[in-house]
This record gives C-alpha cells, sequence and structure tokens, in this order.
C-alpha cells in the first residue's frame, strides 16, 4: 500500500519487480501493537491516535495473520500450473514489493517534503526519513538548506502576514481550515496567543 502512494511521484524511473513473471517472496508487512491507529478525523489520508485497548488490536493483528495465509494458496495455484499474473490477484495489499527507483536530486527532496510531513501516513514518512538518513552525508550542504529552506520553514499568506504586521491573533477569513494552519504556525512562530475567526 506505501508502494501505491510513493509511484504516485511519477518523476523518476521505476522498475518493479514483476509477480507477473516471478514468485512474490514470503514478506508480508505486519505492524506492531502500537502502531495500529484510528482513522483521523482531521486527515482522511491517516490515522491519528493508537488504540488504548487491545480487542481491537488484536482483531485487527488476526485479520492480518489470516491475510498471510493466502500466500500458501498462492503458492499452491503456482504450482498447479496457474499462470502467474492470475494466482498473484488475491495477495494482499500488505505484501512487500521491490523496484529499482532512479531520481534526480531536485526531485527526491521534492518528495521527501511531501512525504516526512506529518499529515503524511506514518508507514511512507518511516521510508522518506529512512531516505533522508541515507542521503544526508553524500550531499551534506544540500540537505542543510533543504532543512533551513524547506523542510524546517514555512509558507506564509497575505492574511497572516497582514495578522502579523497589525499584531493581530486572528485572521480575517471565516475558513476553519486557515484558522486552524494560523493557528499551527503562530504556536511554531512562538506568537501563542488564542486565535479563530
Amino acid at each position: 500500500f506505501v508502494a501505491r502512494q510513493w509511484i504516485r511521484h511519477r518523476t523518476a524511473n521505476v522498475n518493479e519487480y514483476s509477480a507477473r513473471y516471478s514468485i512474490v517472496p514470503d514478506r508480508f508487512y505486519i505492524p506492531d501493537a502500537e502502531s495500529v491507529r484510528k482513522q483521523s478525523t482531521s486527515n482522511r489520508q491517516g490515522g491519528e491516535e493508537t488504540f488504548d485497548h487491545g480487542t481491537t488490536v488484536e482483531d485487527f493483528q488476526a485479520f492480518l495473520k489470516d491475510v498471510e495465509a493466502l500466500y500458501p494458496r498462492y503458492m499452491g495455484l503456482t504450482e498447479e500450473g496457474v499462470s502467474r499474473e492470475l494466482a498473484r490477484i488475491g495477495l494482499p495489499v500488505n505484501v512487500y514489493t521491490e523496484w529499482y527507483w532512479k531520481c534526480d536530486l531536485h526531485n527526491i527532496l521534492h518528495f521527501l517534503s511531501l512525504r516526512m510531513d506529518s499529515h503524511a501516513q506514518q508507514e511512507i514518512q518511516d521510508f522518506a526519513n529512512a531516505m533522508y538518513a541515507l542521503i544526508e552525508p553524500i550531499v551534506p550542504v544540500t540537505m542543510e538548506a533543504f532543512r533551513d529552506y524547506r523542510l524546517e520553514s514555512m509558507h506564509l499568506t497575505r492574511l497572516e502576514i497582514e495578522a502579523i504586521r497589525s499584531g493581530s491573533m486572528t485572521l480575517a477569513s471565516d475558513n476553519k481550515r486557515e484558522n486552524a494552519e494560523w493557528a499551527a504556525k503562530r504556536e511554531a512562530l512562538g506568537l501563542g496567543g488564542e486565535g479563530g475567526a
């Protein structure tokens, strides 16, 4: 499932391991109990807090174990002569894939800025953070500039600049999303105070 998000970045050359021509390895992503999250109410792309009770987590992990049981059936079908392209259709999205991903540094940094963001799904954030750690020693000056001018920087809208200039804690907007973003930016800038429309 992370691979499908990743491949949305169409600025790279990708050569993925093909389950049409090869046997899919028996490797599945199974999150640990602490990683089972509730659906976010504010971010449709991911989860937020984890569950504090065991039943739901246990049910989810049991479901994933059931999914893993599909692999022997897949292997059985291929051994019976069913074509790999058909046998694979029952495999779940948590099966690992492999690929070669060739991309220039400019587009890698764009990928990282999107996928390291706190709004991205945790699993793709983990991959993006690992990529960052691998790339940083190779191009340290570029990565420092990336941190300074993009990753740890902030874009201000016209309304936000006007609010800062006037010393206002509120925006001249009734838009809930804009006001929530402004409150988060004020907090990051140490401006404090209660905001809202």
